[in-house]
């Protein structure tokens, strides 16, 4: 018997150690099928014509929209930037997790200070376990109007999508929007006044406005598809300020991926997305051939606030129609209907499908239970400014936004993440409120007591490992409004939204623990709450903040500061020796 055991414990042993080498192999195969990507971007002055006039826009190698990145799952990517622009720029690669990569991350005066005009600096992380569609854009004052492009994720090289139907093409869809005017110059007049930005002079789909606007037809962005097909849509919100409707005439999409995590597939004629959010959707040609227009326009939740009410198209052309022989432009395409600016019940519809179709790994034990109002705010006139000219806010105040009352101020001389790592003291304090100072009718009617938050640069300390859930719930100050929620470093489960004040004992009943969509920006719902889920498994400084880029201006964001780990697959890199210094 003893000698049975023996045999027993030894053959144990061997399984094991094969069962090691053959995930050592693996690893190595994987690790193998990796490629290093090297690209450079110049960030320039470049002259743009739209809308019937030329100005100079801030662009990547002279592109508007900027390159299209390719990689696999498993890839690293190099980009070595130099700033031949006026501005200050850094880069951001929007959804990737960055695993103790924070210095490639990309937020000025977060993880790095600016690259100034004339400097360089070399981003360099590794891709893993995301696919489908992210994005890059400045993450510098008010750039990414201009400088912006996709960075898609494909399976890891020889694997399939795992849909029904591989898709024959894919066509990635920048959202954006457009100023007949310098975006820098209409953020530093908001700032001067105190009032609202100027709203956008037009929308536009890869760059292009399309055929609704003047001077615009010519250029109209052309998708092709051909009769049979099925084809993938990558559809990216780069919009600055806008949450944006999305559809096509005649066709249904079926989305099948959002944020680069793959969803349960489902049907659906319209999209919504916000500004960072991104939507991968199957097309199918199963129309009679001939062109069809594509459109986006304002999802408005915001009642009473100005905005671009204007409609920017493409065609989707079928190779197979004789406009597409005779490349004519006098066969009209077909225009679908689009929602009304304020049909939240259809944004509610559309966001409420989401579910992921992998297993999930939803954090059930929470470390951490936050909960942070997100909306704006008013300040009033300072005494030594000019109420006329410099106080254009509501009854002679100057606009304003926070989360749980703290309205975030970024430091100038060191960046966050530098101060974290260096342990230089005076840059931020680690004292962001868990919950709100005061308790109140969040969606109500608030007390004007409560229209002026406290500026400060508060950070919120996360233990490595912590499990973490977050209530987002969205104010009634000033106006209520949708913000689209994006936290870096993470990805993080949704596990439930609504509409009012989220309540503690009788909204945890909703929870999806089973199969939530993993996403890296939720759309708050205007009036309402959402819930998210993450695991703090990523050491660094990360930002959280509202995506419409004028509350970020104002201060509605706040930062994570997590710890390390144990050991060096806990930590941080150390940070690059080109790290642009303030």
């Amino acid at each position: 018997m003893e000698g049975f055991d023996n045999i027993f414990a030894i053959n144990h042993r061997l399984s094991l150690f094969f069962l090691g080498l053959l995930l050592l192999l693996a690893s190595a195969l994987s690790l193998a099928n990796a490629k290093t990507h090297n690209h450079d971007f110049v960030i320039q002055a470049t002259p743009v014509k739209r809308l019937c006039k030329t100005q100079n826009s801030i662009t990547v190698n002279g592109m508007f929209p900027g390159p299209t990145l390719e990689v696999n799952n498993g890839d690293t990517l190099v980009v070595n930037v130099v700033n031949k622009a006026q501005y200050n720029v850094t880069i951001h690669w929007h959804g990737v997790r960055q695993m103790r990569t924070g210095w490639a991350d990309g937020p000025e005066f977060v993880t790095q200070c600016p690259i100034r005009p004339g400097g360089s600096y070399t981003y360099k992380f590794t891709i893993q376990g995301q696919e489908g569609t992210l994005w890059w854009h400045a993450h510098s004052s008010w750039l990414r109007a201009t400088v912006y492009g996709a960075l898609i994720v494909h399976p890891k090289e020889g694997s399939p999508y795992p849909f029904s139907k591989q898709p024959k093409r894919e066509t990635a869809i920048l959202l954006g929007e457009w100023w007949n005017a310098n975006p820098i110059d209409v953020v530093r007049e908001a700032t001067r006044t105190g009032g609202a930005p100027n709203v956008s002079d037009a929308y536009t789909i890869n760059g292009q406005p399309g055929d609704l606007y003047n001077c615009s037809s010519q250029d109209t962005v052309i998708v092709p598809i051909d009769s049979g097909e099925t084809n993938l849509l990558r559809v990216v919100n780069s919009a600055l300020n806008q949450p944006l409707f999305f559809t096509i005439a005649n066709h249904k999409f079926t989305v099948v991926g959002a944020d680069a995590s793959y969803v349960k597939p489902f049907t659906t004629s319209v999209l919504m997305l916000g500004p960072g959010q991104t939507t991968d959707v199957l097309i199918s040609g199963d129309q009679t051939p001939s062109r069809y227009y594509m459109a986006a326009r304002a999802y408005q939740s915001a009642q009473n606030a100005p905005f671009d009410n204007t409609t920017t198209t493409a065609i989707l052309e079928y190779k197979s129609s004789a406009c597409a022989a005779k490349n004519c432009s006098s066969n009209k395409p077909i225009m679908p209907p689009l929602p009304a600016y304020n049909d939240t019940a259809t944004v509610t519809t559309f966001t409420t499908s989401f579910k992921s179709a992998d297993k999930t790994l939803v954090p059930t034990d929470i470390d951490e239970s936050l909960f942070f109002t997100i909306g704006l705010g008013l300040n009033p006139c300072p005494s030594n400014f000019n109420k006329s000219s410099q106080c254009q806010g509501p009854n002679g105040t100057r606009f304003t936004a926070s989360m749980n009352n703290v309205s975030f101020v970024l430091p100038s001389n060191f960046s966050l993440l530098q101060a974290h790592h260096q342990r230089i003291q005076g840059v931020f304090t680690t004292d962001f409120p868990a919950n709100p100072p005061r308790k109140f009718d969040y969606t109500g009617n608030v007390s004007r007591s409560l229209f002026q938050p406290v500026a400060g640069t508060k950070l919120y300390n996360l233990k490595y490992g912590s499990r973490v859930q977050i209530v987002l719930q969205d104010t009634s100050i000033v106006t209520p409004e949708n913000h689209p929620i994006h936290l870096h470093g993470y990805d993080f489960y949704i596990i439930a939204q609504g509409f009012g004040n989220y309540n503690p004992r009788t909204d945890p009943s909703k929870f999806n623990l089973v199969d939530p969509p993993l996403r890296n920006t939720v759309a708050v719902p205007v009036n309402g709450w959402a819930v998210i889920r993450f695991v703090a498994d990523n050491p660094g400084v990360w930002l959280m903040h509202c995506h419409l880029d004028v509350h970020i201006t104002w201060g509605l964001a706040t930062a994570f500061l997590v710890e390390n780990g144990v050991g060096q697959l806990q930590s941080i890199e150390s940070p690059p020796e080109d790290l642009p210094l303030c």
